[in-house]
Parts: structure tokens; C-alpha cells; sequence
């Protein structure tokens, strides 16, 4: 296959998926063994860095006006409630800093041995089972709305408590560790339990998802790029061939996850987030059948 279009299906995969709850890292992979690509070699794997970081940029573009807004009523709110340690910007760093230090130490000790299509299978399975349960015990409290007998606390993120931002970086980490997880998910399915709605928790999923992602891609891009870690490469080694080909899957990645961001923040409130896990719960049993006939 041409390495132009594999860098465009690849940028539709990264797109796609990485802000739904079903895992990039497990899509990326499986499509690596579908389309007989290595992306541990040195080339691809910064290929697929730079096409996640295109996939994180179509954040702030796309939640652009909710962050002026943010930033004009720092750090009291707009209702005058919050402060320092409550203002949705803060407990947007709060969530990050609970989830960086942890996951950079675990990952540096055990997570190169994490990364293997059983370990991927289990966790989009398991993942995919607990989301259901999860969304489905909050279903009737959607429902009822703000003004219903919900036990529901939080329905909008300039609501949210330390506590919560708390519970949800520490969840979080659980992304890191083992791939297939889902950041995303991990973020939601604790937003839930912590009494928040599905806009709430989807919405401070997107946005703790941008320094947590952004500092994990850029430090990764910049050891591939210094030459350094595994399977390094550095900048001098790229042709201009290789340039175009990182240069389709970024744009391809940035217009696929903004258009998903927008869909599924509209579907979400209507829907909830069943079909997701439903869908993880069949792809991690595929995926866990097609380990057993490599093993």
C-alpha cells in the first residue's frame, strides 16, 4: 500500500478514535496488524506521535470560546463561587498533575511490558463493561434532569468540586498504564461515579485530556526526535517523502477528531455512552480471539 494513503487511513483511525471511549492506542495497533505495519519502528512511531498531537490541537481550536470564558472569570467564576483551588481551570491542572507524576513513574517501570494485544483486549473488554454498568445506573437520573430527585450533583463543569477533580486524575492513570483502557473513558466512567452528568464529565474529560495528552505526546516527540529512547529517530534521517506523509496524517488526524469531538458531544447528551461500550465489549473479545490464534 502506498504510504500516502496508509497515512491518510491511519489519520482517520487516530481521529476517530482518540476522543471516543474506545482507545487510539488499541485501534492504532490492531491497524498495524491488519495493514502489516511496524509502528514500534523507528519512523512510525513517531508518526504516530505527531498525528496524536494533531488530534490534540483540534482541542483548544474547538473549545476555543468555553476557554476565553474560563479565562475571564479566573479565578472567582462567573457566579463569584469558586476560588483558586475551585475555578474549572484549576481543577483542570489539579486533575493532570494527580495523573503525570504517577503515570510517568509506572509507565517508565512496567509499561513497555504492558503493551501487548492480551493486555489491549482485556482492557477494551473489562473497560466496556464497566462503562455500561456505569452509564447505565445514571440513565433514570439523566433522565430526571436538573430538577428531578437525581443523585446527580454536579451538571455542569463550573460546578465541579476538588474532590471530584481529585477522583478523576487518579482514574485516569489507569490509562496510562494499561493501554487499551482509554483515557477518555477512564475519565468519564469516574466523572459518573463522582455524581457528575454525562455533558459534565464529558466536557472535563476534553479538557483535562489537553495538557495530560500535549505533555505526554510533546515529551515522547522531542526523545524521537533528539534520537534518544526506544527505536529513536532523529529530524536529519526524515526525507522530504517521509515529511509529506507525516504532513497528511496531521492534517487528516486534526479535521477527523475535530468533526468526532462535535458529533459526540451532541450524541452524548441525547444517548449516553451504552453504544461505546457495547462496541468496546465486541472488539476486546475479536481482538483477545485474534491473540489466542498468534499465540
Amino acid at each position: 500500500m502506498h504510504d500516502y494513503l496508509l497515512s491518510l487511513i491511519l489519520g482517520v483511525v487516530e481521529g476517530l478514535t482518540e476522543f471516543l471511549p474506545v482507545s487510539s492506542t488499541a485501534h492504532l495497533r490492531l491497524s498495524e496488524a491488519l495493514l502489516h505495519i511496524n509502528l514500534s519502528d523507528g519512523y512510525w512511531k513517531m508518526y504516530s506521535i505527531v498525528i496524536q498531537l494533531g488530534a490534540i490541537l483540534c482541542l483548544p481550536v474547538y473549545f476555543w470560546s468555553r476557554i476565553k470564558k474560563f479565562l475571564s472569570s479566573f479565578p472567582y467564576g462567573e457566579s463569584g463561587n469558586r476560588n483558586l483551588l475551585t475555578h474549572p481551570l484549576s481543577l483542570t491542572m489539579i486533575a493532570f498533575v494527580v495523573t503525570a507524576i504517577p503515570s510517568f513513574l509506572l509507565t517508565k517501570v512496567i509499561g513497555k511490558h504492558l503493551e501487548s494485544i492480551v493486555i489491549i483486549g482485556w482492557s477494551l473488554l473489562l473497560g466496556g463493561v464497566v462503562m455500561w454498568i456505569v452509564d447505565a445506573t445514571h440513565g433514570k437520573a439523566e433522565a430526571a434532569g436538573p430538577n428531578g430527585n437525581s443523585k446527580i450533583r454536579t451538571w455542569k463543569m463550573e460546578d465541579m468540586r476538588l474532590g471530584q477533580s481529585i477522583w478523576i486524575g487518579f482514574c485516569q492513570i489507569l490509562s496510562a498504564v494499561f493501554p487499551g483502557t482509554s483515557r477518555s473513558m477512564a475519565t468519564i466512567a469516574a466523572g459518573q461515579l463522582a455524581g457528575m452528568s454525562r455533558a459534565a464529565a464529558l466536557e472535563f474529560s476534553f479538557f483535562v485530556s489537553m495538557p495530560t495528552m500535549a505533555a505526554a505526546t510533546l515529551y515522547t516527540l522531542y526523545k524521537s526526535l533528539r534520537g534518544k529512547g526506544e527505536n529513536p529517530i532523529g529530524v536529519a534521517q526524515i526525507d522530504p517523502h517521509g515529511w509529506i506523509v507525516l504532513a497528511i496524517g496531521f492534517v487528516v488526524s486534526f479535521i477527523v477528531a475535530y468533526a468526532s469531538v462535535a458529533w459526540f458531544m451532541a450524541y452524548v447528551r441525547k444517548r449516553g455512552f451504552a453504544p461505546f461500550a457495547v462496541y468496546r465489549i465486541i472488539v476486546g473479545v475479536l481482538v483477545l480471539v485474534f491473540a489466542a490464534k498468534l499465540a
